[in-house]
């Protein structure tokens, strides 16, 4: 019965130890995600202290912000507002 009992409680600890390492890891997790998905880098550091001043809201926030200035950054085109013209070039056919 000994033997079952140590066996659940170093059950109990790697699960422990698997959770606070997740939890340490999550800025981490979603900068690496990030750049590989839009090309954009962040420091964890950054994104924990965002974090930490404003929640989740501060974060998607600074995120919105980062993936507008990219998207107008990389564009020579000029920004789409309520009064400009609709774009229909992909509509166009090429034969």
């Amino acid at each position: 019965m000994d033997a079952i009992q140590l066996g659940g409680a170093a059950l109990i600890l790697v699960l422990f130890f698997v959770l606070i390492v997740s939890f340490a890891s999550r800025a981490r997790v979603f900068c690496q995600y990030l750049e590989h998905m839009t090309g954009i880098q962040l420091k964890p550091g950054k994104v924990k202290l965002m974090y930490a001043k404003g929640g989740r809201g501060a974060v998607r926030d600074m995120l919105i912000d980062l993936l507008i200035r990219q998207d107008l950054a990389a564009d020579d085109r000029p920004p789409v507002t309520p009064d400009s013209k609709p774009d229909t070039g992909i509509f166009e056919i090429e034969t």
